[in-house]
């Protein structure tokens, strides 16, 4: 307990920019965009905030509303699917249009339906016209609602989740909320406004593109005054942009204080990406928690330490982040996939390691979270890993992860019995680890209970044994290391190498590490080194 107090209280190594920059890579990919627009844009109008005379706070709101313009976007996922097919590239011609009304009118009618068959899209269209587009204004003020609530559970205050909700207002007050125009609009949400828009210009087409867009829009969607001072100073800005990744770049230029988040903060805060995640698509609400609660159950059940169980709970929160980057018509096919879907959907371990990987302090979390859709014979994904290079800990996330998506609606969830049945099956077949199964079927509530075992029916005793044992531990240090006697260890040892069918250190060593019970990324198995 004292040790757990200790770590709460201590800081977590990672600050809150690195969290939110993390988010921003999220958006990136349900925008459309490549990664980093949103860090860049964020960068872009934080310079020019500086230009125009805004002071130390202002600029750091400013700097957070950059970065959490687009979080309310993942909220509208499966509204935008249904009526534009794609709901990514959906978003990612956006960029292209003035949101005036009747342009954006124009829009949303030549998009309507993508993919659908003929008579659906003509009724979408139709609805669309009839309605005056009232659904899709409603998804955009549902946006901002969420993207304020973000804010608020991040620990920003209202400096950032008022501008937040502002986002969809205009300089000629013709966007949302209605009315709203000119400098009542937060300066915040106007610097981003432009500079969101100019950085995909650029990048498309270098300064002169982004100027004749900001030309075109001044005084309709964006300040005038905003956009002379950019004008003034364009080739400069876009010159201070990095050349290559501008992630460090994005987290140096945080105004104000660096805060680090604490050990008890990092939690609520890793929920927040978790939940932002599984706001994809109403039928997986809810399961990254889940998933996290199950894999933490079966973990502690398995015998690991309290800093392994911690690492795999904030590895199976984010396991799924990288869902922001697949369509919603294919997360929420009830069908079988085609070819095309199913290697987009193969993305998303993915893109959920990529992003995890920019900051270093969550780098660890992003390696085993990218394990989450692995399988032990290879047919897993991203990487196809076999058996020796899945650590206990992944073994368990599967496994969690697996169970979890079996009991939720796609359309029609299993029954508990009937998911772990098919557990037990991919067991059988080769994919899923033994004991992790049966670790995660027992916190379910969907095995008798009995002492957990690892591979070829180890206790977790004689797991932390062999782990020891393989890292070149004597009988003796195996026993000062455990609190047992030497005899107590020869014989744990005994039964190992029955229960394994090897008849050597060497042969044991092999075994443990063809189970992924030596984890080649961290020390994982029982959590210590030989002594």
């Amino acid at each position: 307990m004292e040790g757990e107090a200790a770590h709460r209280a201590a800081g977590s190594g990672i600050r809150l920019a690195e969290l939110v920059g993390t988010l921003s890579l999220a958006m990136d990919l349900g925008l459309g965009q490549p990664m980093e627009h949103v860090a860049r844009s964020a960068l872009l109008a934080t310079k020019l905030g500086e230009r125009t005379g805004l002071g130390p706070a202002d600029r750091a709101d400013l700097y957070y509303v950059a970065l959490l313009g687009w979080v309310g976007c993942i909220a509208d996922s499966p509204e935008s699917s249904r009526r534009f097919g794609d709901d990514i590239a959906y978003r990612a011609g956006v960029f292209d249009v003035d949101m005036a009304p009747l342009p954006f009118l124009g829009y949303l009618l030549r998009t309507a339906g993508t993919g659908a068959p003929a008579a659906r899209r003509l009724g979408t269209r139709a609805a669309l016209l009839a309605t005056g587009a009232a659904g899709v204004k409603s998804s955009l003020r549902t946006h901002c609602l969420v993207a304020a609530e973000f804010a608020g559970r991040l620990g920003l205050g209202p400096g950032v989740s008022g501008p937040l909700q502002q986002v969809f207002a205009r300089w000629d007050g013709h966007g949302l909320p209605a009315g709203l125009g000119g400098s009542r609009i937060a300066v915040a949400t106007r610097l981003w406004q432009l500079c969101d828009v100019l950085e995909v210009h650029h990048r498309r087409g270098g300064t002169a593109a982004a100027l004749a867009v900001a030309e075109a829009r001044s005084g309709t969607q964006f300040d005038p005054e905003l956009v002379a001072a950019f004008r003034r100073d364009a080739e400069e800005l876009f010159a201070e942009l990095p050349a290559g990744s501008a992630f460090e770049a994005l987290i140096d230029a945080e105004p104000g204080l660096h805060r680090e988040v604490t050990g008890a903060e990092l939690d609520p805060v890793l929920g927040v990406l978790a939940d932002y995640a599984d706001l994809k698509a109403p039928r997986l609400r809810g399961h990254s928690r889940a998933v996290a609660r199950l894999a933490a159950a079966a973990a502690r059940r398995l015998g690991l330490e309290d800093e392994q169980v911690r690492l795999l709970g904030r590895a199976a929160l984010l396991h799924d982040l990288g869902r922001t980057g697949i369509p919603n018509a294919i997360l929420e096919k009830d069908g079988e996939l085609d070819r095309t879907e199913a290697e987009r959907l193969r993305m998303l371990p993915y893109y959920t390691e990529r992003m995890l990987a920019r900051p270093a302090a969550l780098r660890e979390i992003g390696q085993l979270a990218a394990l989450a859709h692995e399988r032990l014979d290879g047919s897993g994904h991203h990487r196809g890993l076999n058996a020796a290079m899945i650590p206990l800990p992944g073994r368990i996330l599967a496994a969690a992860n697996e169970y979890q998506r079996l009991r939720e609606p796609r359309p029609v969830p299993h029954t508990a019995e009937r998911a772990a049945g098919l557990l037990v099956a991919q067991v059988a077949a080769g994919g899923m680890d033994a004991g992790a199964v049966d670790a995660v079927l027992a916190c379910a509530g969907q095995a008798p209970e009995r002492r957990p075992t690892g591979p070829a029916g180890l206790t977790a005793r004689e797991v932390q044994v062999l782990v020891l044992l393989a890292r070149g531990a004597s009988n003796r240090q195996i026993a000062a290391r455990l609190g047992i006697a030497s005899k107590t260890a020869g014989n744990h040892i005994e039964r190992i190498y029955a229960k394994a069918g090897v008849g050597s250190r060497a042969a044991a060593t092999l075994f443990a590490m063809r189970h992924g019970l030596l984890d080649r990324l961290q020390e994982f198995g029982d959590g210590v080194n030989a002594p």
